[in-house]
């Protein structure tokens, strides 16, 4: 395929969100997009799920995950209107009959496509290749918290800062009598019982 008609492809068609059953959100893509490759002439384009990179401690360990930003949901890219405004039939069956599609969202008879920026906000979710990972930190600011690793290991103190981005954490610990700030990673901590 040349790169002139892969340009042509990408900007066909408008993206909606289907309604999917929870937990069948891959089986439903993957059912799309076998479809689209076996040559159903019909005006579907693609099908995606934004999912994102989150970095979990689970069990003492700093994992990574692949998490659905919208679970229960998909993305398809398709010509679901005609010229007129009227519903594509092909094209609205198609999608409809796939094993596990509950319905489209925005209506059960006029669903509305997502805007551009929507779509360009939910792309950029996507993680690609090494891509760093969102941190999901468990705690709020003023918490109280265990250190278990380090230095400070043993010592509790309170959350005074949490940094999203490099997964730190700024804590007041008491030391010599004096509360001193101390920056640490957030697996390096855990919750006081």
């Amino acid at each position: 395929m040349s790169e002139s008609t892969d340009t042509e492809r990408d900007n066909r068609g408008q993206w909606f969100v289907v309604h999917t059953l929870s937990g069948h959100e891959n089986k439903v893509r993957d059912t799309i997009l076998r479809q689209l490759q076996v040559g159903d002439q019909v005006p579907v384009y693609d099908a995606f799920i934004p999912v994102e990179k989150v970095a979990e401690v689970r069990q003492g360990k700093k994992t990574t995950t692949t998490r659905k930003f919208f679970p229960g949901y998909i993305l398809v890219r398709m010509d679901l209107y005609d010229d007129l405004g009227m519903i594509n039939e092909k094209a609205w069956y198609f999608v409809r009959n796939v094993q596990g599609v509950l319905g489209f969202l925005g209506g059960a008879n006029k669903p509305i496509p997502l805007s551009q920026s929507e779509v360009d906000d939910l792309m950029r979710v996507q993680p690609e290749g090494n891509a760093a990972a969102s941190i999901k930190i468990p705690f709020e600011v003023g918490e109280v918290v265990r250190i278990k690793d380090g230095v400070f290991e043993g010592s509790e103190g309170a959350i005074q800062e949490i940094d999203d981005v490099r997964g730190k954490l700024k804590l007041m610990v008491s030391m010599f009598g004096r509360s001193t700030p101390v920056d640490l990673e957030f697996w390096q901590v855990e919750r006081t019982v």
